[in-house]
């Protein structure tokens, strides 16, 4: 029987059983006073004497009814409303800025719905202050180190001992630092772009592997420089979609693979198409990551290499997230410290069906 009692029972029931427990402890008072009255004499109604004594105690008793009735209905309602001020008193801390706020309800179906829906609020809100504080900090430092950078050296160069090798040295690092801080703020505006997209817009078929071909060659420099391998091995896939959103996601990922391989090393890219999805991946040699990087390697900012040995600025591995999200896709990222890392992109067809 105690399961049964431990059920959550529904507001409706609720409120019936409240009305009906008022009714009751109505109704006992009526007949305890009726008893009463009756055992003192004073209830006594003869109707005999009815033209004599136009007072009926009756009338008096079901005032005294509807008095004791309306206390009732207060005194038990205010327990009732508990739960309810409990969540407004914790949606005015919400509101004020205390995030760590939790609801514990237990009983009544529908309020404990609502306080367990309101602890995921808090929760979610909590981690979004803290993703907001997290990226206008790094947004800051990412921004201050090549600014403080470039002045630095452009005082330098006021000063007239100076070689020609050291100006142009100085010269070379002020050159490097501005495109730095301008592919930051390219990728903070596209990021933020596509952030306040819901859908793909400008969708047109075109040539999903001759995309990637020409995105290998746009990064050849860069993997040339590294004496890097690069395999490619594409099926001929038409894909409908938005070729600027899609150029973003094989430039990021072929920068990411490059900037993290051993110089030497190799990249396999490969492109398979099927009946329900189609497939990429690419994987390289390099230095792969650990379990903790990997949780939050699509996080604005984020960067493995807390030393900032790697060149970059932990936006492009997010906006791929974002884009292969709007493209209704899915990525996935397998990686062993120390041996590489494998990044897999699935597009579903219209047959095909999208994982949770």
């Amino acid at each position: 029987m105690k399961h049964i009692f431990k059920k959550r029972l529904s507001l409706a029931i609720t409120l019936v059983l409240f009305v009906f427990v008022v009714l009751v402890a109505t109704f006992g008072t009526i007949i305890i006073i009726g008893l009463l009255l009756n055992y003192f004499g004073i209830g006594d109604y003869k109707p005999k004497n009815q033209a004599e004594n136009n007072d009926n105690p009756l009338v008096g008793l079901s005032f005294i009814c509807i008095l004791i009735g309306t206390s009732l209905t207060a005194f038990l309602s205010k327990k009732a409303l508990n739960p309810i001020r409990k969540v407004i008193d914790s949606t005015h801390k919400v509101a004020a800025g205390d995030f760590s706020v939790k609801v514990d309800i237990k009983g009544i179906g529908e309020l404990e719905e609502l306080s367990e829906s309101f602890n995921k609020m808090t929760q979610e809100l909590a981690s979004i202050e803290t993703l907001r504080s997290d990226f206008i900090n790094n947004f800051s430092h990412e921004f201050k180190t090549p600014i403080m950078s470039i002045r630095g050296f452009a005082r330098l160069l006021q000063e007239n001992h100076l070689t020609a090798e050291e100006r142009q040295e100085y010269l070379n690092i002020i050159v490097s630092e501005s495109e730095r801080l301008s592919a930051l703020s390219s990728n903070v505006l596209t990021l933020a772009k596509y952030e306040n997209l819901e859908m793909v817009i400008n969708q047109a078929p075109f040539s999903l592997d001759e995309q990637i071909r020409r995105a290998i060659i746009l990064m050849e420099p860069k993997w040339s420089v590294k004496d890097l391998n690069v395999h490619i091995d594409l099926d001929e896939v038409t894909f409908l979609g938005n070729k600027e959103f899609t150029q973003q996601i094989w430039i990021n990922l072929l920068d990411n693979a490059i900037k993290f391989s051993h110089p030497g090393g190799s990249i396999n890219i490969a492109l398979t198409k099927t009946d329900s999805e189609i497939r990429f991946m690419i994987q390289d040699e390099g230095v792969g990551m650990d379990e903790a990087t990997k949780a939050h390697i699509f996080d604005k900012f984020f960067q493995g290499d807390s030393s900032h040995a790697k060149n970059g600025n932990g936006l492009g591995l997010p906006l791929v997230k974002r884009i292969v999200d709007l493209c209704n896709g899915d990525i996935f990222v397998q990686s062993e410290l120390g041996n590489g890392s494998i990044f897999t992109i699935l597009f579903y067809s219209k047959t095909g069906s999208r994982t949770s």
